[in-house]
């Protein structure tokens, strides 16, 4: 954990969130400033930086964050009308807070281009 990070906090429990899901290796809550009328942020507890952080030990850990994706589409029911997942990497892609986060977004039709 990074002591400095707000999802290392919001993990910890020193900042509340409204949980989605947690279990041994991911936490989920929703995002205070959604983009779309389901959205949710799954994060790992280990904290890597960015995407280019992610090492092979990682790739399970990585799976296990689109699987946990597919759950939470699942009980927001967005998953049979669609929904999009986001990883933002560095500034310019929108990346503002620098510990991985998968966006699970849904309950509305997504447009393209998304930037």
């Amino acid at each position: 954990m990074d002591e400095n990070c707000i999802f290392c906090k919001i993990i910890k429990g020193e900042i509340p969130s409204q949980k989605a899901f947690e279990d041994e290796h991911l936490f989920a809550f929703y995002d205070i400033n959604p983009q779309a009328p389901t959205h949710i942020l799954i994060i790992p507890k280990k904290h890597i930086p960015t995407i280019l952080d992610i090492k092979p030990a990682d790739y399970q850990l990585i799976g296990e964050m689109f699987t946990t994706a597919n759950y939470l589409a699942k009980e927001a029911g967005i998953d049979a009308n669609g929904f999009r997942t986001v990883f933002n990497c560095n500034k310019d892609a929108g990346q503002a807070v620098y510990h991985i986060h998968l966006h699970l977004l849904g309950g509305r039709k997504m447009g393209w281009p998304p930037g």
